[in-house]
């Protein structure tokens, strides 16, 4: 009898659980802050470029030099022709020992998620090596690794797998 009870006890609080509200027609408010079905299409919008050298307290970081630096086919070997770029961000930065960069590594989508981690994360070590070698205090630098998670290019060819294998050096 106890059994019995328990049992229409927990169907009976299953069943108060249940919902019929479909999620699929939960109203979406757009910009405009009008109500808009999800399942009806949106309007595009424009986004307004916004340069980080007109944001008060964001430092962009010496100016016209690239903050990527590209690598071969599994390869964290920083190449010869990207020294200068490395010196002239060391530069800027023992220059101003408040300065704080992010070293982030990224690799292009062949290989598994865990192996493009770690080659992200060798990566963005090489150049923080390299800095810390050319005087950086490594307490202005932070390597980190997104692997094949946000890539530069789309394409799933040569030249997109190429822009992809990167580290890119982002100023906080």
């Amino acid at each position: 009898m106890n059994r019995l009870i328990i049992i229409l006890g927990l169907l009976l609080g299953l069943a108060g659980c249940a919902s019929n509200v479909k999620l699929d027609d939960v109203p979406v408010e757009d910009k405009t802050g009008t109500a808009a079905s999800s399942q009806a299409p949106q309007a595009s919008s424009s986004v307004a470029t916004i340069q980080a050298s007109n944001i008060p307290g964001v430092d962009p970081g010496p100016t016209g030099v690239s903050k990527v630096i590209y690598f071969d086919y599994d390869s964290f070997v920083i190449k010869a022709d990207s020294q200068t770029l490395i010196e002239a961000h060391a530069r800027y930065l023992r220059a101003d020992k408040n300065r704080r960069i992010s070293i982030e590594g990224h690799a292009d989508e062949r290989g598994g998620r865990e192996y493009n981690l770690a080659l992200g994360q060798k990566r963005s070590e090489a150049v923080r090596k390299a800095l810390g070698l050319l005087g950086v205090s490594d307490g202005q630098l932070e390597a980190v690794s997104f692997g094949k998670e946000k890539p530069a290019d789309p394409g799933h060819d040569e030249a997109a797998w190429a822009k992809n294998r990167r580290a890119e050096i982002a100023y906080r």
